[in-house]
């Protein structure tokens, strides 16, 4: 059989001839034998040749390497090249059809398209770590590639993959991972007291050493817990190590983290006063400030320290009656003794007769709790000179104080009248007729209140009832 090759392009067609006899070459067919190589060449014809449709072999006979090709003919089945007739191109399994489908004999005596089939190939499998494989026809259709693993490795997957007719392997590819963990060591564990003032410490530690039994190779350590140089508050903390290696082996270990904080006894209040402390109150470098009520002054240290030692530094202030002198020589040198410690309501009146002053003193009386709960003191200024009367609480004040005190206050001695005066110094609030404990106190507790005030205001919520 004498094959003859028609090529366009990166595409072909296998064409062979009957070998009964040397072939009948068709006048205007546009082709012509060269005997030296037996390869059919294309040869230009202006001219275009007749068409019959009943010439059997208008056409060369068609024919695919390693495939089939199955023709239909206008003329019926015997007519597998004439003019006309189609042919459906197909492949043998273990080939891919590279190229038209279907093909038509055309009036130029030339087929419609090209096409070969191309022997169907697996991509080579990449080779697995610690393992090998061994495979029966190399990438070809059908084979099969057998898995195995270097000693001391388990195989875990597919141990066999095949070359299927749609070009991919069979199943997965599987891994060879080792039998022993890694070998991971911690460091001790350890004790730290918390710094001054804190009740923290900062903690350092070096890395676990970690090695593998099987390649060496260690994939990933990881931390259960502060990383290192972080700040542990008071108490025990566990840091754990994990270590993988590369076939998914893991060991831990453990050590544990304590921190302690030095304490003090916890201070008590003083009577008639409260403690502000910093930190946590009685920790080491932990220092608490004694402050007094209202109408109370410190007497002694106004501040103690937590030490090393567990023991306060000093000796507990206490509170005493604040106590006014009230023999200075200016009104100025009488408020500055109120200054951050007082609230003070001045209240005037023309005369101690006066109905609105004996109004206002008859309720207040009635709430001297209130008062000393909000820090508040009572002076009086009543009449006019030289009978003029100014008191606070049982001590006189000179005339001349009075004088300057409603100068300061723009006070009238005309009728009554009144101002609240801040724990600074500054008008807050004034009242020409008489007003009820609750209103000044309300006023006092939206307005005037500092936090620390506020927080013993909840504590003392229902101490006055």
């Amino acid at each position: 059989m004498v094959g003859q090759l028609i090529q366009r392009g990166a595409l072909s067609l296998l064409f062979f001839l009957t070998p009964a006899v040397t072939p009948t070459w068709y006048a205007g067919s546009g082709y012509y034998p060269d005997e030296s190589y037996n390869e059919v060449y294309a040869e230009e014809v202006p001219q275009v040749p007749a068409l019959d449709y009943r010439v059997p072999r208008w056409c060369y006979t068609l024919n695919i390497q390693d495939g089939e090709a199955t023709c239909y003919s206008p003329r019926g089945g015997n007519y597998h090249s004439s003019l006309g007739t189609r042919c459906e191109l197909s492949c043998d399994r273990g080939f891919r059809l590279i190229g038209r489908r279907s093909v038509q004999c055309l009036p130029s005596r030339r087929w419609s398209g090209t096409a070969y089939c191309r022997q169907m190939r697996c991509h080579a499998l990449p080779f697995i770590t610690s393992g090998t494989y061994s495979c029966t026809n190399g990438v070809l259709l059908d084979s099969r590639c057998d898995y195995s693993c270097s000693s001391g490795y388990h195989l875990e997957g597919d141990r066999s993959r095949i070359c299927m007719e749609d070009g991919r392997w069979s199943g997965g590819e599987p891994v060879c991972v080792d039998i022993d963990p890694p070998k991971i060591h911690c460091p001790h564990s350890r004790e730290k007291i918390a710094e001054p003032e804190k009740l923290t410490a900062r903690v350092y530690w070096d890395p676990p050493v970690v090695k593998d039994s099987a390649d060496g190779t260690i994939t990933r350590v990881t931390l259960r817990g502060p990383e290192p140089g972080s700040h542990f508050p008071e108490g025990e903390h566990v840091i754990r190590y994990t270590a993988y290696d590369r076939a998914y082996n893991r060991a831990s270990c453990k050590f544990i983290v304590k921190v302690q904080v030095r304490r003090c006894p916890v201070l008590k209040p003083p009577q008639h006063g409260y403690l502000t402390c910093t930190s946590a109150g009685n920790n080491y470098g932990a220092t608490c400030e004694y402050h007094c009520d209202g109408s109370y002054e410190r007497q002694g240290t106004p501040s103690r320290v937590c030490q090393s030692s567990r023991q306060w530094s000093g000796s507990p202030p206490i509170c005493i009656p604040m106590k006014i002198n009230v023999n200075v020589n200016s009104a100025a040198g009488l408020l500055d003794q109120f200054y951050e410690k007082q609230r003070l309501l001045i209240i005037s009146a023309p005369d101690p007769s006066n109905r609105y002053y004996k109004m206002q003193i008859s309720m207040l009386q009635q709430s001297t709790c209130g008062l000393d709960l909000r820090h508040v003191t009572i002076i009086e200024l009543v009449g006019q000179p030289p009978q003029e009367v100014g008191r606070i609480r049982e001590q006189q004040l000179s005339a001349s104080i009075i004088e300057e005190l409603r100068q300061f206050q723009h006070l009238t001695r005309s009728y009554f009248n009144m101002v609240l005066i801040d724990k600074q110094g500054i008008d807050r609030e004034r009242y020409m007729e008489p007003v009820t404990p609750e209103e000044i106190f309300t006023f006092i507790d939206d307005y005037l209140l500092s936090n620390q005030e506020l927080i013993q205001r909840r504590e003392q919520r229902d101490i006055c009832d």
